[in-house]
């Protein structure tokens, strides 16, 4: 329930602050004086769009604060403990702009976005008007709203989970589908691609050994021409002569030297062991040597078809075992693909039938509701001078969705014999008043979580059907609080809490005030809107002669 209102600095208002009651408050005041001005300003704080320009002439801001009694299980308090704002029984919206555009706003004391002002809004107050097309003149939500009145949103969201697993298993099988599609037009190329890999029989680091064996087979000859050069400088004539040499003539003059030559002995003759040696692996080295044409051929051929087929599929050769891999697996998916494709298609068929019967029952539901709805809204109608007028609610097939296949429409027809049609085309402003008000009146047996906030609805409208207006709104004030802009002086009879919004002018400069009247002071404003400017006794005795049968009636 909406508290309290405090206004600073915004169009013609200085400093305004209001406190409202529970049930029907109501805003009377000549045209011009205001009165929508609030409403402008309720919606800035609320985060609704409206015009530019708030800011007061002169001010560097403009300030708007509402605060709400919220009860523990208040749907805002989910967006509250989404956005991370600390939950209290009372909630406290502030907002401020700048003349520059700028706009700051707070929630319980935690900055946030007119983005969560609008969430919370929706779950806080319920504007209508002539002009409402954000609620019952908005077709769009004309399906929720006989949902909430047959008591089937818990029915409304099996079916969107119904039909997101039904939408989920139509992707898959259109991807599966697709990629057998795809492999069944490359089957061909895969296999004897495959079947080409197979031959090569590629593994990881084939590529580099056989390069590495090639190259060594290109420079064997030259190779094995040197290190037989070698073999040739130690044996033979070579090293291995001259070192057996030396040894002998060392030992046949170590004799006369009396050892002096034994270490050049010993070392010469560790020497002529070592040469031998050396010989004898150099030789091994050049029996390995002896690699063939044939051979060299081969390994040629082996290596230029690895790098041929890595080029093929643009990878490097050592690839090549995974691009097989990947080959094999899409030959086995292809194999697999149709058993899986009728598994697929048994899926989705299962998930329609279940979306179907939930968007059947769905239809039965609203199909009830509506016949109740029209039933209650024939009856309503009756007290506002509307027995004549028809109204249904139209359900007819549009494509399946979320919330089912139904398109839900309130129509009208306001004399008898003529066709029904939307609300705001047929109606007139008066009629369209009335009509609002009964529907609203159907569909609020649940509404007290909200205010309700009506704009004129009353307007084009006078006599007993303005007073059975104001009664249908004192109805849904018993339901919770509702806020009324009036000109009517029967619905401002029936009000628990009046208010009276002026325009003055101080120092060249128009202000809008608004005062809660008293007792007396309601008894003149209603004979204001009774009598027009100049109010005489009788207009007087007219209004109390209202406010006493307000108090009969309440």
């Amino acid at each position: 329930m909406l508290r309290g209102l405090v206004v600073k600095d915004m169009l013609i208002i200085d400093e305004l602050e209001l406190s409202f009651e529970p049930g029907l408050n109501v805003l009377t005041g000549e045209t011009g004086a205001g009165k929508s001005i609030l409403l402008d300003c309720l919606g800035f704080v609320l985060g609704w769009r409206g015009q530019a320009g708030l800011v007061r002439q002169g001010a560097e801001q403009g300030e708007v604060t509402a605060w709400f009694d919220i009860q523990p299980n208040h749907p805002v308090n989910n967006i509250l403990i989404d956005s991370g704002i600390e939950l209290d029984s009372e909630l406290i919206l502030r907002r401020i702009n700048g003349q520059d555009g700028r706009k700051t706003a707070f929630v319980n004391g935690v900055r946030c976005s007119a983005q969560v002002l609008r969430r919370i809004s929706e779950t806080l107050l319920e504007l209508h008007g002539q002009n409402d097309d954000r609620g019952l003149l908005n077709v769009r939500s004309h399906q929720g709203l006989l949902d909430d009145y047959a008591g089937a949103n818990n029915l409304k969201i099996e079916c969107s989970v119904a039909w997101n697993k039904m939408l989920l298993a139509e992707k898959v099988l259109a991807k599966t589908a697709t990629e057998i599609k795809t492999l069944q037009v490359e089957e061909d190329y895969l296999r004897h691609t495959v079947a080409e890999l197979l031959d090569l029989d590629v593994s990881k680091g084939d590529d580099d050994s056989l390069d590495a064996r090639r190259r060594l087979m290109q420079s064997a000859e030259k190779i094995r021409e040197d290190v037989t050069k070698s073999i040739e400088a130690i044996s033979g004539s070579g090293a291995e002569t001259q070192i057996s040499n030396a040894l002998r003539w060392i030992e046949s003059a170590a004799e006369k030297l009396d050892g002096q030559l034994a270490p050049a002995f010993e070392t010469l003759q560790l020497a002529l062991n070592a040469v031998g040696k050396a010989q004898q692996e150099i030789e091994v080295v050049v029996s390995n040597l002896n690699f063939d044409a044939v051979e060299l051929e081969q390994t040629e051929e082996r290596l230029f078809a690895i790098r041929a087929a890595a080029r093929k599929h643009s990878v490097v050769p050592d690839e090549l075992p995974r691009i097989l891999e990947e080959l094999t697996k899409k030959i086995d998916n292809l194999h697999s693909g149709n058993a899986n494709l009728e598994q697929l298609e048994f899926d989705l068929m299962d998930k329609s039938e279940k979306y179907k019967g939930i968007i059947s029952q769905l239809r039965k539901a609203r199909v009830s509701a509506a016949k109740n709805l029209d039933a209650a809204m024939s009856a309503e109608l009756v007290p506002l001078k509307m027995e004549r007028a028809i109204f249904r609610t139209e359900i007819v097939d549009q494509e399946g969705g979320p919330t089912g296949a139904d398109k839900v429409s309130f129509k009208v027809a306001t004399n008898p014999g003529s066709p029904t049609g939307p609300l705001e085309k047929i109606a007139s402003g008066g009629e369209l008043s009335r009509f609002l008000l009964a529907l609203k009146v159907c569909l609020s047996k649940d509404s007290s979580d909200r205010t309700m906030i009506f704009d004129e609805i009353d307007r084009g409208v006078g006599g007993s059907t303005a007073d059975a207006v104001g009664r249908r709104l004192a109805s849904l004030g018993g339901l919770g609080q509702v806020l009324v802009v009036t000109h009517s002086p029967q619905v401002a009879a029936l009000g628990i809490a009046h208010w009276r919004v002026e325009k003055s002018i101080r120092d060249k400069k128009t202000f809008s005030t608004v005062t809660k009247l008293g007792p007396e002071d309601r008894v003149n404003e209603i004979a204001r809107m009774l009598a027009g400017e100049v109010i005489t006794d009788e207009a007087r005795e007219a209004a109390r002669s209202l406010l006493k049968m307000k108090k009969r009636n309440a």
